[in-house]
Parts: C-alpha cells; structure tokens; sequence
C-alpha cells in the first residue's frame, strides 16, 4: 500500500464548503484538517457548559474507567448502556492509593458520553450548525446522522494513551460511512497527546469488528492481524478551534499526557442513514432517535 506522506491541512471553507481540491486531500489521507473551523468563543462556550455538568456529577456515584489499553468498558454496563445517556467515565490514574480522586473532578474525567448532543442544548447547538451540515453534505452523505458525541477531557499528567484503532471497528454500517468529526477546544500539542494518524491507510483492510454479544459483552474481534505502519504516523497538532475530519476506517491515535496542561476536544461521529446498522453494535440508542442537522433538538436536560 502507498501512503500519504502528509495530513492534508487548509483554513476553514466559509460556509463550510469543502473545495474540490480538499475533498481530493481527504479521499487521499482519509483526513483532513480545518484551521479556525470553530471561533473560541464557540469553544469557550462548550467548555463553560461542561464545567457547569461536571459541577453536578458526583463521582462517589460513579467509578466506571475508560482506557483503551485495559478496556474494562466492554463489559461495563454502565458504559455500554450509554448510547442514549449523558454519563461520566474516568482515568484509569484518577485514583490515589486509598481510592480517592487525584485532584478536581474535571482533571481526573476520560470523557463524557454518548449523547450529549442530542440531551443537551448548548452541545447540540454547537453540533448542529449549518457549516457543519454543509459540510457533511459535500462529504456525500445523503442521509446524515449523528449517533455518538464525546467530550474529551485529556487531563494534565494522568491523561491516558490512546491506542491506535479505526472508528469503523465500533461505529459499524454496511456499506461503512462513519466519519469523525474532532474540535479542539483548546491548543493539542505532541506535549499533551494530540492525535496522531496514519494517512492513506484507510484505504487497508478494516482490521477489527467489536460486536455486542447476547449476554450483554462486547468482544471484539479480529478481522487483520497485520500491525499498523506506526513508522509512517504523523503527528497532528492543532490549535483551539480546528476541526479534523477523519474516516470511520483512518487509523488513529494519541499519547499520554504528562504534561501540566489539559487537552480538551469534542467529537461527534456521523454515519450515513441509508446505510444498515447492525443491532450487534455496541452503541444503540432505544430512547432516542437518530437526527441529523435540521431535526429539533430533545427535552433539554
């Protein structure tokens, strides 16, 4: 396979119109990147938001962890029940010695899921803008449908390594058509774990299916076992507001961060209505339904 040498990289199209020539630079890298897509009050905004929810959580009620390298979350029914909830999942390393958190609430959170999007008003006001939706639409989708959103929180020092993985793996359609869409709502640097891709690889193979299982586990399993060309990843920086467009099937990842600043971003992945969804996804949605851009948002929370 012949990869990209490089992560496309272009200002944000007004309007959200994606050019030909950007459209040529994702279907070569598999993704893209749009400087000063979001303006920082919009990204201001989310994160005061989200202070404001964190505030109301108590994490004595709660100790789900969500980590890629353990991935104790499949078979965590609190986590896979999320696809139609607003729920909190924390770092692996939030916890001291005796069991308690670390620090601040907000410094010791993985992320938040699944469907803040469709409960909240302020997220789903931030996702549903109609730059975004015109830029879904030249992507070719004919039917768009939001089906997962997640706050990233990437906390300063205990922040976890994100293995690499295509989004394809548990965001499954036949034909495939998820595509993530990543904000960041404050500067990603190498030093606090921006993302890092391989370009052009998601023209290979998809190389694992997660599935739900009868007894309510998800497994995943394994459809390539060839290992990723980690020698020909590219590290992505990207400063407050860029949006990075990735394809379900582009390979992906981050490091840890150890540094004393946190990452936050925000990503809504999309798939195509058109398209099956298999009821063997791990993330389902029985008390909600799937909106694209234009539907009117549900009972705030």
């Amino acid at each position: 396979m012949v990869f990209s040498k490089r992560v496309p990289r272009h200002p944000a199209p007004d309007g959200g119109r994606l050019s030909p020539e950007m459209l040529r630079d994702f279907a070569a890298a598999g993704v893209l990147v749009l400087d000063g897509f979001v303006a920082d009050t919009a990204c201001n905004a989310l994160r005061a938001r989200v202070r404001e929810i964190v505030d109301r959580f108590d994490p004595a009620t709660v100790q789900s962890v969500f980590s890629t390298t353990d991935q104790t979350q499949l078979a965590d029914r609190y986590f896979l029940e999320s696809g139609d909830k607003i729920r909190f999942f924390l770092e692996a390393d939030a916890f001291d010695a005796a069991g308690k958190l670390r620090g601040d609430k907000l410094d010791c959170l993985n992320k938040i899921g699944h469907a803040l999007h469709d409960l909240d008003p302020v997220f789903d006001r931030f996702s549903r803008t109609p730059e975004l939706a015109e830029l879904v639409r030249r992507l070719g989708f004919a039917d768009p449908g939001i089906i997962q959103s997640m706050y990233i929180f990437k906390p300063p020092r205990i922040g976890g390594e994100v293995l690499c993985h295509q989004d394809s793996t548990y965001i499954y359609t036949e034909p495939e058509s998820c595509v993530g869409f990543w904000f960041a709502l404050e500067d990603a640097t190498p030093d606090n774990g921006c993302l890092e891709f391989i370009p052009g690889a998601h023209r290979g193979p998809l190389k694992a299916r997660n599935r739900l299982m009868p007894d309510g586990r998800s497994v995943t399993e394994t459809l390539d076992s060839s290992p990723w060309p980690t020698d020909e990843r590219v590290i992505v920086p990207a400063d407050k507001g860029t949006l990075v467009i990735f394809s379900g099937r582009a390979p992906h990842l981050s490091g840890p961060n150890r540094s004393a600043r946190s990452r936050h971003a925000y990503t809504l992945h999309v798939i195509d209505k058109a398209c099956r969804y298999p009821a063997d996804n791990w993330l389902q949605r029985p008390d909600l339904k799937l909106r694209g851009f234009d539907d009117t948002c549900c009972s705030p929370t």
